[in-house]
């Protein structure tokens, strides 16, 4: 069985120039978030606040941490005072909380929106037709900075099921760019899994979020 510091590596040399690789650490105890780090990951994303309230004590500021879980409202709080981007908010409500708590401590959040690509109703994340008026709304708001979009597609099927779901949300990254909009950087557009990554990558992705190809499967 290949080492984290094998899988990274081998994942960063593969990956194109302009692509970033996000180690997807739930359920990972810090030790093996720091192996990954050390092999050269820069960003690590946590779907848990208090996973990652833990593992930052222990790892610290050198890497940047992005939220990719669904944050409750009674999160946001701890959300805003330790992560770098929260890449899955979904409704206007929740980018009011954040932006309360934001202003709350003269922070400016780095944010995404999901997009639900796939218009599954048991899932989080804004339907496609609804997220250019959603992001009109969230660049409003003087404490948030809107920085692109995230997906994650259907988790079923192989992984070429996901490449219209991935294209539909690149056309929307693309046309809120060209809508050039206030407090609004369309940088990051975070798409892709381990199963799904290098179809998400052609179709433009240029933060993938990888845990079982860096970690194994989880126990």
């Amino acid at each position: 069985m290949s080492s984290i510091r094998e899988n990274v590596q081998a994942l960063l040399a593969e990956l194109p120039p302009g692509v970033e690789l996000e180690a997807a650490a739930k359920g990972q105890p810090p030790e093996k978030i720091v192996e990954a780090i050390k092999a050269g990951v820069k960003i690590i994303g946590e779907n848990y606040v208090q996973e990652a309230l833990a593992a930052k004590a222990v790892i610290g500021s050198s890497v940047r941490w992005h939220f990719i879980g669904h944050l409750q409202k009674n999160k946001v709080k701890k959300a805003v005072e330790i992560f770098d981007l929260i890449e899955t908010v979904d409704s206007f409500e929740l980018a009011l909380e954040i932006e309360k708590r934001a202003a709350a401590v003269a922070k400016i959040m780095p944010i995404l929106i999901e997009v639900n690509s796939g218009r599954e109703p048991q899932k989080f994340g804004v339907w496609p037709e609804k997220v250019i008026d959603l992001a009109r709304q969230i660049v409003e708001l003087p404490h948030l900075r809107l920085m692109g979009l995230m997906t994650m597609g259907p988790l079923t099927g192989s992984p070429e099921e996901a490449r219209p779901y991935f294209r539909e949300t690149r056309l929307l990254f693309e046309e809120l760019k060209r809508l050039n909009l206030p407090n609004c950087e369309m940088r990051y557009l975070s798409m892709g899994m381990t199963n799904s990554y290098r179809v998400a990558i052609e179709e433009g992705a240029n933060l993938v979020r990888i845990g079982t190809k860096i970690f194994g499967p989880r126990e």
